[in-house]
Parts: C-alpha cells; structure tokens; sequence
C-alpha cells in the first residue's frame, strides 16, 4: 500500500500562517508600497542562443525565487502570477519566465524537451546570479514541477525547491494527448500532429521528442537529489490531468522531502490559488532547523490518507 508522510510541526506551521496569509490578502485595508516594487521585463539568451524572456518582480531584496511555468503555458498564467505576488507581498523577489518556444520567448515548441528545459533555467539562474541576485528557490508547476526536480538533481546549487503538480510516471498521460496506438503511429509516421478540438493544428510530436520524454527517468533524479536540498510537493486531490497518488511516490523517493495535498483542488489550483500560494510562502519562510521531524505521521492505505489531508489542507 502506499505511503507519505506530513509533518505534524509543518502541518501547523502551515495552518497559522495560512490562515494569517489568507486574512491579510482579503483585507481591504490591506496596502501594498507599489513605489517600491518594480516589474522589469528581462531578456536572457539561452544555451542555444535563443532568448528567454521573463518579468522580475524587484522588491530592492536581493534574495529571488524562480517560477516555472507547464506544458504549453508561459510567465503570465496561474498559479505563476498567484505565486510571485504573495512573493512580493513579502517583499521577496521573484523571476517568472518563458522556456523556449512557450509564451514570448524565441524558439519553436518541442514536445518532451525536459533536458533542454532544464537548460534554460540554468541560463536564467546563471544570469542572475551574474547580476549579483541570490538564488534561494525554484518553483515550477506540471512540467515545471518536473523541470525543478531534474535541475536540482543535476546541478545541486539551489537548497529550496517547490514541485506543484508534477509527473512522477512520465510515460502516463501521454495517451491523452496523442490518442490510442500513439507510439505505432509515430513509428509508422515519423511524427503525431496534434490538434484542437476545433481541429486547429497546435503542434507536432516527433519520434525524438517523444523519446526525451518516455527517457527522462524522475525516479532517478529523485533519487539524487541531496538531503541538503529540502522539497515540497503540493498536488490538489481533484488533478484530473496528474493523478494525486504521484504525489506520494516523489515523497518516497525524495531525502528532504514534504508533501502537502489541498482536498479538492484541481491541476491549476483554479479555486484555490490564495491556499496554494500560501503554502508554497510558508514553506519557504520555515526555518528547516525548528521543523521538527518527531511529529512525522505515517499512513498504510487509501482512507487513512484522505483522514490526513484536512489536517494540512483545512483553513
């Protein structure tokens, strides 16, 4: 039976301050200093020349978390733009950008391309860190919650990251997207195109773009991530796009590891971007130091589970 694990001290932490962060949101009296904030469009070249585009929210702290957005999504969708301004309301910087061949950025589109993605927030990391910028975060949902994990476990250069709504079993889903017989189709074809359901062309799936993804091992890069990196996983138990059980197999595999599961929430959070973002903030702000492991609650099965997502997820 499956397994996963929430932090009593966490789970509390997390109570407090999102029921603080909630209230203080929906505060009408609630004043942001916006002379002090500064949104600055930022362009960056990748690896292979092309350039990234992405909006830093500059709140004069050098301290700067990194967004990642999904497949086919960009810099400027939820939970992103959710995200950065609890952020800033912080007044913590953060980054939000395109990957290449999404949202304003150059390139074309590539199914898969979780290496060279992973790339291209190597090339914003390195430029900012150029610019004198300390990276203390990254964050990345669906994809990008993917994206994160492997650059964490390649590079280990960055101690706090945030998976929302990942893939832990990248060979699933595909389906989905592709239809049925996908892979024969692709080998008697070269290639998928993908369309609509007006039946407008999106974009083509190539035998080599469906092989980066089907190759791309999150078991592996899991497993290899340091202790010294600690991570959160946030899934909502209504994701009708990644299961709610692949949350659990990254806390298996993941040293440092929180899992945080928000009854009721769908893939993008749509209903549920303030208790999202709340947690992700929270999460950053915990000292690991007085996270007390002790209170560690461990469940065998499916109903158990469910009896302990309110006690993280209720506000």
């Amino acid at each position: 039976m499956k397994k996963f694990r929430v932090t009593l001290s966490f789970s509390r932490y997390l109570l407090r301050a999102t029921m603080s962060e909630t209230r203080r949101n929906q505060s009408s009296d609630e004043q942001i200093e916006k002379s002090e904030i500064q949104h600055q469009r930022v362009v960056i070249e990748n690896s292979h020349g092309e350039k990234l585009v992405g909006v830093l929210h500059d709140t004069g702290s050098t301290e700067t978390v990194v967004i990642c957005h999904g497949f086919r999504s960009s810099k400027n969708r939820i939970p992103m733009l959710t995200i950065a301004s609890f952020f800033e309301r912080a007044m913590i910087s953060s980054f939000r950008f395109d990957f290449a061949g999404n949202g304003e950025s150059q390139g074309s589109f590539q199914y898969g391309n979780y290496r060279r993605e992973v790339e291209d927030l190597r090339s914003v990391l390195q430029h900012l860190r150029g610019v004198n910028r300390v990276i203390s975060a990254i964050i990345g949902h669906s994809k990008g919650g993917n994206v994160v994990l492997l650059y964490a476990a390649k590079y280990n250069d960055v101690q706090t990251v945030v998976n929302i709504s990942g893939r832990f079993f990248l060979d699933r889903g595909i389906e989905f997207r592709l239809g049925k017989d996908y892979f024969k189709r692709i080998k008697d074809n070269g290639f998928i195109d993908v369309s609509n359901r007006k039946g407008k062309f999106e974009y083509r799936v190539t035998e080599e773009s469906l092989m980066d993804r089907l190759t791309t091992n999150a078991h592996e890069a899991c497993l290899s991530i340091r202790e010294n990196c600690r991570v959160l996983t946030v899934h909502g138990s209504n994701d009708r796009i990644v299961h709610v059980t692949e949350a659990s197999e990254f806390a298996k595999q993941i040293k440092n590891h929180k899992l945080y599961v928000i009854e009721g929430a769908d893939h993008e959070f749509t209903s549920h971007q303030h208790q999202l973002a709340s947690i992700v903030l929270s999460f950053f702000k915990l000292d690991p130091k007085k996270d007390d492991e002790s209170g560690d609650i461990s469940t065998s099965n499916q109903d158990s589970m469910r009896s302990v997502v309110p006690i993280t997820s209720r506000i």
